[in-house]
């Protein structure tokens, strides 16, 4: 049955519709190419606002990731499921609409600022730790920036995203 699903698409896609051409033009690439541009801008930014304004913060963030990795990675993931599931229900409801847009751009943010905080760790660790704030920053964009182009590594950014969220929520909570 799977094989008969796979063959009907495969001839369904060769043809243009009856309504006209489909118009349908998918380019992998593009989507890479922007993903990893977008990791490695948003990590080099939040990581230079971090590393200017917060710099002893961020060396305990980056410690904390670095002796408390698979903790960090638990708690990142749990929580991250318990906001989804909260987002999901305040967005059921007509009036929690707001509050669920609310909650994810504060999810979101919080979750940029650990991605930086975890890809610093992970560069002071390569690096070490004697090496110059910007050397180490621009180093932790490029990994973010090189993961999330290769695709299957969008799965290993989650998993350091993952990771420094948690760092940053058992900091807080």
């Amino acid at each position: 049955m799977h094989m008969l699903a796979v063959l009907a698409t495969r001839v369904a896609l060769q043809f243009d519709s009856p309504f006209g051409p489909t118009g349908v033009d998918v380019d992998v690439t593009t989507g890479l190419g922007s993903g990893a541009l977008g990791a490695f801008f948003t990590t080099l930014v939040v990581g230079a606002i971090l590393v200017t304004f917060a710099p002893d913060w961020t060396r305990t963030m980056t410690a904390r990731v670095v002796d408390d990795t698979v903790g960090s990675f638990v708690y990142g993931v749990v929580s991250l499921l318990f906001f989804v599931l909260a987002g999901v229900v305040l967005f059921v409801t007509l009036v929690g609409i707001p509050l669920a847009i609310l909650l994810a751009i504060v999810v979101g943010l919080v979750w940029a600022v650990g991605a930086a905080v975890a890809y610093l760790a992970i560069a002071e660790r390569l690096l070490g730790a004697d090496e110059s704030d910007m050397v180490l920053l621009v180093a932790a964009a490029a990994m973010n920036g090189v993961l999330t182009l290769t695709g299957i590594g969008g799965l290993v950014s989650f998993l350091v995203g993952a990771t420094g969220f948690g760092a940053l929520l058992r900091d807080r909570l």
